[in-house]
């Protein structure tokens, strides 16, 4: 039988950024990048340093590998229409701020890998996973893709274009149909019902198991995060609410615009969804 456990983006404010819980991180990130993931240091972003108010750059959890490279974690919750231009404005930001921690030539740019866990419908599409990354195409010839000389190769230590430039994974949880078909999908299944099924064999998900029980938080943490989960229901209930009274509004103006139409008033009932008497009273 599964366990409720913490949420993924409390676990990473609280408990993911000990090195003792580093564990549980690399095995998300192993799953999701595929390359096995050993995290040195868990750091914080000038852009967090700055002030509460830069809001277009608000990083959740900011970690350095063994191999220098940086990657983002980001949960988001609230729909933001233009979160594509902030996932671009932070990798950016981030690249420009730790180039210029002492470090002279372009060469020793930052790998950045972006990862955005959003609970939103964000964009079109029907994959819960997809991935982004920078190459450059012939226009003349669509399978040539333009590769790095040997020298780059070996000077900068990368196997194409792509290596030096930020890679992009967005993973929309609510998409997910919460059928387990590989290691990725039972991270996600965790990330969506906050439960670890006993059969889930992905890695850092046994650590995850024991680490972020619910029951093994002391009391005044478990009261802290039983006040954030109900903050969180009042808050998607206070959006709902405000999705069904705009809703309502659009019916009300539909119907209006039918009645001076001179249509009848059942069809008009059909059509909004409003019932017989609400229409006889805008009558």
């Amino acid at each position: 039988m599964s366990r409720k456990l913490v949420s993924f983006d409390w676990a990473m404010k609280k408990i993911l950024r000990q090195k003792a819980n580093f564990v549980i991180l690399e095995g998300f990130l192993t799953e999701l990048l595929k390359f096995d993931v050993k995290i040195e240091e868990v750091l914080e972003s000038e852009a967090n340093q700055e002030n509460e108010d830069d809001k277009f750059n608000r990083v959740d959890l900011l970690a350095k590998n063994e191999n220098g490279q940086l990657i983002l974690i980001e949960v988001q919750y609230s729909s933001e229409i233009d979160y594509f231009q902030r996932m671009l404005y932070g990798s950016s930001k981030l690249i420009t701020e730790y180039i210029s921690k002492g470090d002279s030539g372009y060469k020793n740019i930052k790998k950045v890998y972006s990862v955005n866990i959003v609970y939103f419908y964000l964009g079109q599409g029907e994959d819960y996973v997809y991935y982004g990354k920078t190459e450059f195409r012939g226009l003349h010839k669509k399978d040539d893709i333009l590769r790095p000389s040997k020298r780059q190769q070996e000077d900068f230590n990368i196997d194409t274009i792509s290596d030096i430039y930020p890679e992009y994974y967005i993973l929309r949880v609510n998409q997910f149909n919460d059928i387990a078909k590989n290691s990725l999908d039972e991270w996600i299944y965790f990330l969506k019902n906050e439960e670890i099924k006993s059969d889930f064999k992905a890695k850092g998900l046994n650590e995850a198991k024991e680490t972020l029980d619910i029951m093994k938080l002391d009391d005044k943490a478990r009261a802290i995060y039983k006040r954030k989960e109900e903050n969180k229901m009042y808050k998607n209930s206070l959006l709902y609410t405000a999705k069904l009274k705009g809703r309502k509004e659009r019916e009300i103006e539909i119907a209006k615009n039918l009645l001076l139409a001179n249509m009848d008033i059942e069809f008009i009932s059909e059509t909004t969804g409003l019932s017989i008497e609400e229409i006889e009273e805008l009558n």
